[in-house]
């Protein structure tokens, strides 16, 4: 298959889930200082459906840059700089989702708590993991 290809659907796949876990941050952020109201349960309702959801929609993003660096899980430069932080980032995404599931609605303020703080993590490790895609780009 054409590399092109592989590239087009990567950058069409990545920017998904990116959006759902920041909005999930947003949502389970706002739930968590609205704690007691009403709104704060469809707010972790919402912030656990994209969350989940951006977990589901990584793994087309994930597929499709393997299949782009044929199987290359490190490279050099800024393929490596990216890898560096978007394969713990992809981790912690997966394991946040697993997490939410299996908790479900018996999150505690401090469980939400250091799950936010977890969450921020991830978000720093994608943006920075953006950041080197992006630049893979420009220097195309």
């Amino acid at each position: 298959m054409d590399s092109t290809l592989w590239a087009k659907a990567h950058g069409a796949t990545t920017h998904f889930p990116i959006a759902l876990v920041l909005v999930s941050f947003a949502l389970d952020g706002a739930g968590f200082v609205a704690a007691g109201r009403p709104v704060a349960r469809d707010l972790h309702a919402a912030g656990f459906w994209t969350m989940v959801s951006g977990a589901g929609g990584s793994v087309g993003a994930v597929a499709s840059g393997l299949l782009m660096t044929k199987g290359g899980v490190l490279g050099h430069d800024a393929l490596r700089m990216h890898h560096l932080f978007v394969w713990p980032a992809f981790a912690l995404l997966i394991a946040l989702a697993t997490w939410r599931a299996v908790v479900g609605r018996n999150l505690t303020r401090p469980m939400l708590g250091g799950y936010l703080v977890v969450v921020a993590t991830m978000a720093a490790l994608m943006t920075a993991a953006g950041y080197y895609g992006g630049e893979m780009m420009i220097a195309r």
